[in-house]
């Protein structure tokens, strides 16, 4: 008797977004984000992208391949001449605090 419940609730919700696609949006339902927030845009010192660098046990050109920048931008990040802002500074967050996803980041030779 269950699996025909079960059944029925499929069918039920394959037709419903057939009838979705065709126009009726009565039994759409629909879930959005309504708030979203990110994590706090942290001010990275030299000593902290060489750290960084240095626990991934990568080369400064090494860091920018796998972030997406040139080395001489590592280099001047290093050098305290800038620091990295925007997308730059989520990437070394996320891989500062996983380093597994330094795999995803970049191919292996």
């Amino acid at each position: 008797m269950a699996e025909r419940s079960v059944y029925k609730g499929i069918m039920q919700g394959l037709q419903d977004a057939v009838d979705h696609k065709k126009g009726d949006k009565t039994k759409a339902r629909v879930r959005m984000r309504t708030k979203v927030t990110s994590v706090p845009v942290l001010i990275y010192k030299p000593e902290d992208v060489i750290n960084i660098r240095k626990n991934l046990n990568l080369s400064q050109k090494g860091l920018a391949i796998a972030i997406g920048v040139s080395p001489r931008t590592v280099e001047s990040w290093e050098a305290g001449k800038s620091t990295p802002s925007g997308a730059a500074t989520k990437i070394l967050h996320l891989i500062n605090n996983d380093n597994s996803l330094l795999d995803k980041l970049v191919i292996h030779n």
